[in-house]
């Protein structure tokens, strides 16, 4: 399941350099998350770095795009992790 940015976002910035894929970037109305790049840290970190550093909580599971951990170490893989 990858993260998305939900409308709290406040447009800090501060999850942009935690996320180890490139996956956060600013979007028109607030920061996005691209859902294909988002491994929800699997194979990095054992929790969601983006979800660490918000200090709104705007980072949360995507309820509409559920992975299980097997297809998470496998977009990892993809991504060029070892």
């Amino acid at each position: 399941m990858a993260f998305i940015i939900t409308e709290e976002c406040i447009n800090c910035g501060a999850c942009e350099p935690e996320c180890p894929n490139q996956a956060i970037s600013a979007g028109e109305e607030r920061y996005i998350i691209a859902p294909d790049k988002c491994t929800e840290c699997v194979g990095h970190f054992d929790t969601q770095q983006c979800a660490s550093v918000c200090p709104v909580d705007a980072c949360v599971k995507d309820p509409d795009r559920k992975e299980t951990q097997e297809e998470l170490k496998a977009k990892y893989h993809k991504l060029g992790g070892k």
